[in-house]
């Protein structure tokens, strides 16, 4: 399943093969998992079924429209997996854009065969979607003469915090934001490759809504190197928006997926539910209420596509509208769920339902790489640039 999908025909036909693939391999496994914890006998499956490199290649670049088919689909039959699958690419994709060969070789195969976890390390207690605040700072090693520069550079040592980093404090290798110079906002952040087993490195999980892992990491003078850095000194920043650009549509897409789950359930449910001498979707309340949730989902979906495609294409204004499909996709997402939550009423509250946990799941996206106050924000900026 290596060859992405292009026509509709191929998009459509792929993603049928994806979902029941999850539903027959992934789901499974993901059942036997603990919540809030790193399942590695999912990932390891997900990289037996070649599911891993596609968000992880070894050669050339990640095509959003692919990591879009992938998340959507996997959203569909297992969110588990289709998390799982997100945030390998996620943590990994800085290495897979502008690693060294050396950081490339040792742990871009590890990661697409789901045996080593990664992690995309942002966020702090100070600087969630406001991540220019970050404060976590690498301080140069005494002797180390000029960090910014080859000559004499021995490296830093990383002092601070992260938190709600998906996979901490689980993963074996983080790629961390640290400010290593003098400048303010984004200026002077560098992106490193740190393995879990550094010295001074510490973490605890966090008990969130949602099931996948998150937690915190600390730095008690974290040593890295110049071999250490992803990119160039000081521009990692940049690194770190440009993997948000790729992302945030995918993330749209996950919402799609959990959308069209909870738009089928509801379609399925109001034909058979029988009420007031007749089905659900014989009240026009809930018919309505169906036609709703079904053109939101639909116009969702084609935004998610339209900015992965103008990803894939090089086109301007790939950050807005990259923001426009991860706002209206996740806002559309929790209006669809909860939607669905209404018309199946009490038994999608029960424990275990599927209504239950997209409940759970559908509220982070909203929040999480870029609030949706925020994606207005970036959308209302690229207006006037």
């Amino acid at each position: 399943m290596a060859t992405p999908f292009t026509g509709e025909g191929e998009r459509r036909k792929g993603s049928a093969e994806l979902r029941a693939l999850a539903a027959r391999r992934l789901r499974p496994v993901a059942d036997r998992g603990a919540p809030g914890r790193v399942n590695r006998p999912l990932l390891a499956t997900l990289g037996e079924l070649g599911l891993l490199s596609r968000v992880v290649p070894l050669a050339g670049p990640v095509r959003a429209l692919d990591l879009c088919l992938l998340r959507e689909s996997l959203a569909y039959a297992c969110t588990e997996a289709e998390t799982a699958l997100a945030l390998q690419g996620l943590g990994a994709h800085p290495v897979v854009a502008h690693g060294t060969r050396a950081q490339r070789a040792r742990w871009l195969p590890e990661v697409a065969a789901g045996r080593a976890v990664a992690a995309f390390a942002l966020s702090e207690p100070g600087a969630g979607s406001d991540a220019a605040a970050l404060e976590l700072h690498a301080e140069p090693e005494p002797g180390a003469g000029s960090v910014s520069g080859p000559a004499g550079a021995v490296g830093w040592r990383l002092h601070g915090e992260k938190r709600w980093i998906s996979n901490a404090p689980q993963a074996d290798v983080y790629t961390v934001f640290a400010r290593t110079g003098p400048g303010i906002r984004a200026a002077g952040v560098t992106a490193f490759l740190v393995p879990a087993d550094r010295p001074g490195l510490g973490g605890e999980p966090l008990e969130m809504l949602g099931p996948h892992p998150l937690g915190t990491l600390t730095f008690d003078g974290v040593p890295v190197g110049p071999g250490d850095v992803v990119g160039e000194v000081g521009r990692g920043f940049r690194l770190a928006m440009g993997t948000l650009d790729l992302f945030r549509p995918s993330v749209g897409a996950f919402a799609v997926g959990m959308a069209r789950a909870a738009l089928d359930a509801s379609v399925a449910h109001a034909g058979e539910r029988r009420a007031f001498d007749g089905p659900l979707k014989d009240l026009q309340a809930v018919s309505h209420l169906l036609a709703e949730m079904a053109t939101r989902t639909e116009a969702a979906g084609l935004l998610v596509q339209a900015a992965a495609a103008a990803y894939d294409a090089g086109e301007p204004g790939v950050a807005a509208r990259s923001a426009m499909a991860k706002l209206f996709a996740t806002e559309t997402a929790q209006y669809v769920v909860d939607s669905a939550v209404q018309i199946h009423g009490a038994r999608a509250l029960a424990r275990g339902h599927l209504l239950e946990h997209l409940y759970r799941e559908v509220r982070a996206p909203r929040i999480y790489e870029g609030a949706s106050e925020v994606q207005r924000t970036i959308i209302a900026k690229e207006l006037y640039r």
